[in-house]
């Protein structure tokens, strides 16, 4: 299929599920399906640079928050439509990411793991200490109750459920897209055997800068929209730990050498901490995360879809 058919498909199956959505008339919907389209688009992004080169980043929260924080700084400054505000967010992270990749990308394995950790700490220490964006007391983020889209209004959680419907599908396109080009297969490359890659001639830091500012842009995108829909952002929520782990987490679930496996473990783990926060707590989100991590480790290493092809194989060979 296509890449236009591709997208013309994901636009028709997002307007369906906003459009049944709002038929059904209940605002958790939006709310729960806002936080699960979010985790679509930070486990795309993160398993651009994690899964396609291999390059394990620890420092998700540090790119989401950079695109909060950018709106928190606009909204103080001058305010802007979020539309705007998510591309000025994806500027800011894809730039950051660009420095970090340049900064960081010729260590490898645990070493390169734990200064992405490192420049998340950094980061968060000065936004701490940055009065103007709230520093450590947080900001307050005033929206309004109803949205009005070419006259016809509706509520503002529909609104920003709309906005992360439509990032989401940019996320999964442009996934799948750089998996079916020369870009991926060079990413490829670099994820089986970088030594090799880099004797064969493959510009291989080029190629893992490109992915690292792809990767934190797209972070970016999903962080600018976050502090109207929390309506308080503070360091405490926009660098929690839930981001990082889940973006490691969902495609490791899924499968992180497709596009398709984000997208199942962002489903998959988001609803169910969803239903649990319902049910339970949201205090448990962390524990089914962990426990479901440390099952596909040992059940599925390559995740759902790695097991489905195993298991593919395994029915055809009979």
């Amino acid at each position: 299929m296509s890449t236009l058919k591709f997208t013309l498909l994901c636009v028709l199956v997002g307007a369906a599920v906003f459009i049944g959505g709002h038929l059904f008339g209940v605002g958790y919907l939006f709310f729960a399906g806002y936080t699960i389209l979010q985790f679509i688009v930070l486990s795309s992004a993160w398993n651009i640079l994690g899964g396609y080169c291999g390059y394990v980043n620890f420092g998700s929260a540090a790119f989401f928050a950079l695109g909060a924080y950018t709106t928190v700084f606009f909204y103080k400054f001058y305010p802007l439509p979020i539309p705007l505000l998510i591309v000025l967010g994806a500027v800011v992270s894809g730039i950051v990411g660009l420095g970090m990749g340049y900064l960081t990308l010729r260590l490898r394995g645990a070493f390169f793991a734990i200064a992405t950790l490192a420049m998340a700490v950094v980061l968060q220490t000065l936004v701490v200490n940055w009065d103007y964006v709230g520093g450590s007391r947080g900001a307050y983020i005033v929206r309004t109750e109803t949205v009005s889209i070419f006259g016809y209004g509706i509520e503002y959680i529909e609104y920003l459920f709309l906005l992360m419907l439509v990032l989401a599908i940019i996320s999964i396109v442009v996934s799948r897209s750089i998996a079916r080009t020369q870009l991926g297969f060079g990413f490829a490359t670099i994820r089986d055997d970088e030594l090799a890659a880099e004797a064969s001639g493959v510009p291989t830091l080029r190629l893992k800068l490109i992915a690292t500012t792809i990767s934190g842009g797209l972070m970016g995108m999903a962080g600018a929209p976050f502090p109207y829909y929390i309506g308080y952002l503070q360091p405490a929520s926009a660098f929690a730990l839930d981001y990082g782990v889940n973006s490691i987490a969902m495609p490791i679930i899924g499968g992180t050498t497709s596009w398709v496996g984000p997208l199942i473990g962002a489903i998959l783990l988001g609803s169910l901490q969803q239903i649990a926060t319902v049910t339970i707590s949201s205090a448990v989100n962390l524990l089914i995360v962990g426990v479901l991590l440390v099952t596909f480790v040992v059940i599925a290493p390559n995740g759902l879809v790695g097991l489905v092809q195993e298991r593919l194989r395994a029915w055809r060979a009979k």
